[in-house]
């Protein structure tokens, strides 16, 4: 008898690690942490994380409209012209509302097909350069882009039980980076604002054959090198 293992699909998103950005005296804003873990076939990529703004959510959800005219789509928290960086309970109701919409967005099939929303959620491409490889305007596809993001990704769920070991072990008082404040970012190593010298190497980096990538690969596996 033959015993198959049903596993049911998922797909978890987190919200979270708000950081402020300052580019100048009059311009500040505040980046958010998507963290993406998932078993569905939809994503070539399992987990992820990078950093969006309040900004980019925006015209994300007005190219999700665009490209499907019959979805009603959530709603994103209202934006605030007079939204205060240094306060904790604005910045976390924000939070919330954007996990929630991406919670809704990816609980609706027609929308996981969307290239935007897998280079939002999974590279760190600037508006203008997402729009460009999901057009098939860049040396780069969008396989390849949401691939080349590669960071340590910590998830909540791994960060709760590091806190019950630690608290096991020892009486600190450390504070936790989690989505209720301020924090650093220890998701992805390429930032939204690094892409301009991610996409200058990008068209080399994959212009190796497959025959050279093989030839890694099976050196890498040989007993040999074991």
């Amino acid at each position: 008898h033959l015993l198959f293992l049903y596993l049911q699909e998922f797909i978890s998103v987190w919200v979270r690690d708000p950081q402020v950005h300052k580019e100048d005296f009059w311009h500040t804003y505040i980046t958010y942490e998507i963290c993406l873990h998932t078993n569905s076939m939809c994503f070539q990529k399992k987990t992820s994380c990078v950093r969006r703004r309040y900004s980019e959510f925006v015209w994300l959800r007005q190219k999700l409209q665009n490209n499907a005219l019959l979805i009603e789509l959530p709603k994103l928290p209202p934006g605030n012209p007079f939204f205060n960086l240094n306060s904790d309970f604005q910045i976390t109701q924000r939070m919330r509302g954007l996990q929630q919409f991406l919670e809704a967005v990816l609980q609706t099939p027609l929308l996981l097909s969307d290239s935007l929303l897998h280079l939002f959620l999974q590279s760190p491409l600037s508006i203008a350069k997402m729009d460009a490889c999901a057009q098939g305007q860049t040396h780069y596809t969008v396989a390849q882009a949401i691939q080349r993001c590669v960071g340590y990704t910590r998830f909540p769920v791994e960060e709760q039980h590091q806190e019950e070991d630690s608290k096991a072990c020892c009486d600190s008082d450390c504070e936790s980076t989690t989505s209720s404040g301020l924090g650093n970012s220890i998701g992805c190593a390429t930032s939204v604002e690094e892409d301009s010298s991610y996409n200058e190497s990008f068209s080399h980096e994959f212009q190796a054959t497959t025959h050279e990538a093989e030839l890694c690969s099976s050196l890498s596996s040989s007993p040999s090198n074991q």
